[in-house]
């Protein structure tokens, strides 16, 4: 039986996360402290006082998340939680950072900056190019593949598959025209759903072009390390070791899709049956059943 570790992107964030680390930890606080240094603003007042709507604000949001995910899980007890190392990772977007602390490729301040950075050029980038995400339920995946490119084709408007989340459920990326449009095909063609999300930009496609080269410059200037083990990185949703390519394709995920529900079947097929969600919000474990049953999910958060 192998343990994979799973770690949570953008959207699970939630006013007053990370205050019981914060009062109940003086390790905990510490890296909060650490944390506000490194940003220049105190990110933990923010977390524990701050309203829904300042969570979600992208600048805010993606370091809140990925903070508490790495004092989440530097708070496991071995002695406690058995097999609290794990075999391999994954991160579900922004997650995919926190795994890397977590397999130790990345440093714990070194991430923290590169998130960081990734989320102001992740936000004037949404600032260039108005555009949003939308959920498409119960239509088949390569239905909503094909109907992204005839939209594509006919508008001359970027809309692409962005997060393939588990059967059932793929987000879109695009424009605000393409994404229109490409909703009512998708209602036309039986999806149970297709809904416009509140988020203000196109996460995992081309029009995040102008971020991936700012976190590009970043990333390269950064010192990666050995992984201790795999991580499955979303956009090859298969087991990467190689320090250099886990680089590149840190730096492609922001225009390339995150395929998580390939990403966790990779895992299971080599060998994973029990998975943890480190971090804020259970998404991922509901995610993980609806990808496959059979397995067994818990959180830490």
């Amino acid at each position: 039986m192998k343990h994979a570790f799973v770690f949570p992107g953008q959207g699970s964030q939630f006013p007053g996360m990370g205050k019981e680390h914060y009062t109940n930890s003086a390790f905990s606080k510490k890296l909060f402290e650490q944390a506000n240094d490194i940003l220049g603003f105190r990110i933990s007042d923010i977390m524990f006082n701050g309203t829904e709507m300042d969570l979600k604000q992208t600048n805010v949001t993606q370091p809140a998340v990925f903070l508490h995910s790495i004092i989440a899980y530097k708070s496991i007890d071995p002695s406690i939680n058995a097999g609290s190392k794990p075999d391999m990772v994954a991160g579900h977007s922004l997650g995919e950072f926190s795994a890397l602390v977590a397999n130790g490729t990345l440093s714990f301040e070194d991430a923290l900056k590169l998130v960081f950075i990734r989320a102001k050029a992740m936000q004037r980038a949404c600032e260039m190019n108005p555009s949003t995400m939308a959920a498409v339920l119960a239509l088949p995946d390569d239905k909503v593949e094909s109907i992204c490119d005839e939209v594509l084709k006919e508008t001359g408007e970027v809309v692409v598959p962005a997060n393939y989340n588990c059967p059932g459920q793929l987000v879109i990326s695009g424009s605000l025209k393409a994404i229109d449009v490409a909703c009512e095909r998708m209602k036309a063609a039986g999806a149970k759903r297709a809904m416009v999300l509140p988020v203000g930009g196109a996460f995992h496609s081309p029009l995040m072009e102008p971020a991936r080269e700012e976190l590009q410059a970043a990333i390269e200037s950064t010192d990666f390390h050995s992984p201790t083990c795999a991580i499955y990185q979303n956009v090859l949703a298969k087991a990467v070791m190689d320090k250099d390519e886990i680089k590149e394709n840190l730096i492609a995920q922001l225009t390339m899709p995150v395929r998580w529900t390939q990403s966790v079947q990779a895992m299971i097929a080599d060998g994973a049956s029990r998975f943890t969600e480190v971090g804020p919000g259970k998404v991922l474990q509901g995610l993980i059943l609806k990808i496959d049953k059979t397995v067994s999910t818990e959180g830490v958060s």
